[in-house]
């Protein structure tokens, strides 16, 4: 089983969302997948109450996460995503715990990346495998990447921090999607947004096969830009 954590201590950052649209993405019932809720919040509770279908199923996190992730691998889950709250905390310290490896999602902001040091050295202490994720970022201009997502991505190498080498850029079929509550493939497969959303599950399933050493670590996002 593969435990995905959703972690960044700046609200906003993007964790409910990127965990929702890749929950929709990469949910079959030949290789199911588990949304366990610990933010407070309920974004992503909300989000799957508005599907109405049940499926991917979750679990509130309203006292440990260890608990339900055993109970997730014992009923054969290949997949758990972890929505955490923007906060260093126990459940936050209890989900990296659990993680195969942890997505820290970041918008192209000074405010933004200087926030996921504490969550880089959270999954450091825990030696978990980590990268980060830029959001919400501004559009590519003829193939180029914004000025603002280059600006950030040298902030954290000075981090020394992976990073994924895409963006997710900040499209309203996102946010019309998780109103419907569907993911961006679901909502419109042929867009752009699904297209980036495929691009980083693709990516994260790259790193995962590195960590469980079923692949080799080149490209990898948790090593270096995938």
């Amino acid at each position: 089983m593969n435990v995905i954590v959703f972690a960044s201590r700046k609200g906003g950052s993007g964790k409910s969302t990127l965990a929702a649209h890749l929950a929709a993405h990469v949910h079959k019932t030949s290789k199911p997948c588990l949304l366990i809720d610990a933010d407070p919040q309920g974004s992503l509770s909300l989000w799957q109450k508005l599907r109405g279908t049940n499926e991917p199923p979750i679990r509130v996190a309203s006292r440990s996460v260890s608990e339900l992730v055993a109970a997730a691998k014992r009923n054969g889950f290949e997949w758990v995503f972890i929505d955490t709250p923007p906060n260093v905390s126990a459940v936050v310290d209890d989900a990296i715990s659990n993680a195969t490896m942890v997505v820290i999602p970041a918008r192209p902001g000074v405010f933004d990346v200087n926030a996921v040091q504490e969550t880089i050295s959270s999954c450091r202490s825990a030696r978990k495998p980590y990268a980060v994720v830029i959001n919400g970022a501004p559009a590519l201009r003829n193939d180029q990447e914004s000025p603002i997502v280059t600006m950030a991505r040298e902030a954290l190498a000075k981090f020394r921090a992976p990073v994924w080498g895409g963006q997710v850029t900040n499209r309203a079929d996102l946010l019309l999607a998780l109103a419907h509550g569907e993911g961006a493939r679901e909502y419109n497969p042929d867009g752009r947004a699904a297209g980036e959303i495929g691009r980083l599950w693709s990516a994260i399933e790259r790193s995962i096969k590195a960590i469980r050493g079923t692949a080799s670590s080149t490209g990898a996002m948790h090593k270096q830009a995938a």
